[in-house]
């Protein structure tokens, strides 16, 4: 029987060495390979029928006949959803294992906010006493923009906090942890009403772009925008524009239209922005691997894929 080929691919050699020792090879023959660059990924993705990557240059699909499932390390999907991938290819995505380290990330920053961290640090720099009194958390009012498994996590998290929690989703369903659910045509009215806007909506024909100026003028001048998502949700040259005219109290963004963020980048510049290297929700390799080994159990035996994406709405 001819081995049927898993392709690891990490865009760092030792990473994808690691991931690929991980894994739990079923009772039916596969045969794993290790890529770290686009030119050793051209050289095996034509015999390749799983796909287990991160990063990985989407052009190289086009140029693999026969793969058939593909399970992305990270929490985006969007680099695989191109044209060059076939109907036939399923995507699966690592679920329930970003939400927990996105919510602490977020509330860690929310708190940062709250309690004023930045002032009294500086003070502490100048050696000045100045007391100034922190601001509550516990009640200050939470938007939510995208409830999936990683929005979820967060607003649970948050109400444990007791703020209170609203949301923006695309059906306008209730979530039990949120008080009030805001479809995205009323997505104005739900900013106006919050202190944090946080974006967990994965990227989208239908969200690229969906903060622009008209939706920060909707926020608070006091309300602080937390971007764990994707760069291109957000409008970037209206961002700069509310935070450097202060029509916003800040924003701390985690991702961005280009990565790494350029060194010339305005952004760097602002002192009501924190700014972090896309590290909200880190791919840990231990906490992957059994969703990995599970679907390709599963795979093996020609039963349902978990956490299968809905190419047609792109999550």
């Amino acid at each position: 029987m001819t081995p049927r080929t898993i392709l690891v691919y990490h865009p760092e050699a030792a990473a994808a060495r690691a991931y690929a020792d991980l894994i739990r090879l079923p009772r039916r023959a596969f045969t794993v390979h290790v890529a770290s660059s686009p030119a050793e990924a051209a050289a095996l993705v034509a015999g390749t029928e799983i796909l287990y990557a991160w990063n990985f240059p989407g052009e190289l699909l086009a140029r693999a006949p026969t793969l058939r499932w593909i399970q992305v390390m990270g929490a985006g999907v969007e680099r695989f959803l191109v044209p060059e991938l076939p109907p036939r290819v399923i995507v699966t995505r690592a679920a329930g294992i970003f939400g927990p380290w996105m919510a602490e990330y977020t509330l860690g920053w929310c708190l940062w906010v709250s309690q004023r961290i930045e002032l009294f640090r500086g003070q502490q720099r100048e050696r000045r006493w100045a007391p100034a009194d922190p601001l509550r958390l516990q009640g200050a009012t939470l938007c939510v923009v995208g409830l999936g498994d990683i929005g979820r996590h967060l607003a649970r998290a948050a109400r444990s906090l007791r703020m209170r929690v609203i949301g923006v989703t695309r059906s306008g369903r209730p979530v039990p942890a949120a008080e009030r659910i805001y479809r995205p045509r009323a997505i104005r009215t739900a900013l106006a009403r919050a202190d944090f806007v946080v974006l967990t909506a994965p990227l989208s024909p239908e969200t690229r772009g969906l903060i622009g100026e008209a939706e920060l003028a909707a926020m608070k001048p006091s309300a602080w925008l937390v971007n764990i998502a994707r760069g291109p949700v957000v409008e970037a040259k209206a961002l700069i524009r509310a935070l450097r005219e202060r029509r916003i109290g800040g924003a701390v963004l985690d991702v961005f239209d280009t990565e790494p963020l350029p060194p010339e980048h305005p952004l760097w510049e602002l002192d009501n922005v924190a700014i972090t290297p896309h590290i909200a929700g880190p791919s840990i390799r231990a906490e992957i691997a059994p969703i990995f080994n599970d679907n390709l159990r599963r795979y093996a035996a020609d039963r349902r894929l978990r956490h299968v994406v809905d190419r047609t709405r792109g999550y």
